[in-house]
């Protein structure tokens, strides 16, 4: 997804950033990373608060096996609900959860 149609999906929030990360791009609201594009998986920012509604939405935790350890890391975000990853209006509350949990891990 390019940074115009990520624009456009995130319509709802303000003063959009793009940097690149990890190989993909990180997509920040006011200075706050709350989203990802990583490995073409659209990625959205949560925390202990939001982690049953990304769930109850069918919505997969990235992790990955350290590389020296082996051990399963979990990172703060998930894949973002399949039917938002197109429709700015249907994305609009899972943006707000995102930038919310965002605000919270800056605290």
């Amino acid at each position: 997804m390019d940074e115009d149609a990520l624009r456009d999906l995130f319509a709802s929030l303000e003063a959009l950033s793009f940097r690149s990360m990890f190989g993909g791009k990180a997509i920040y609201s006011n200075g706050l990373i709350f989203a990802c594009m990583l490995d073409g998986n659209l990625m959205l920012k949560g925390d202990a608060q939001c982690a049953a509604d990304y769930e109850a939405a069918g919505c997969e935790r990235w992790t990955y096996n350290h590389a020296k350890t082996g051990k399963l890391i979990a990172m703060p975000y998930w894949t973002a609900p399949d039917d938002a990853q197109d429709d700015a209006d249907a994305m609009r509350p899972w943006a707000r959860i995102a930038y919310e949990a965002a605000l919270r891990a800056k605290k």
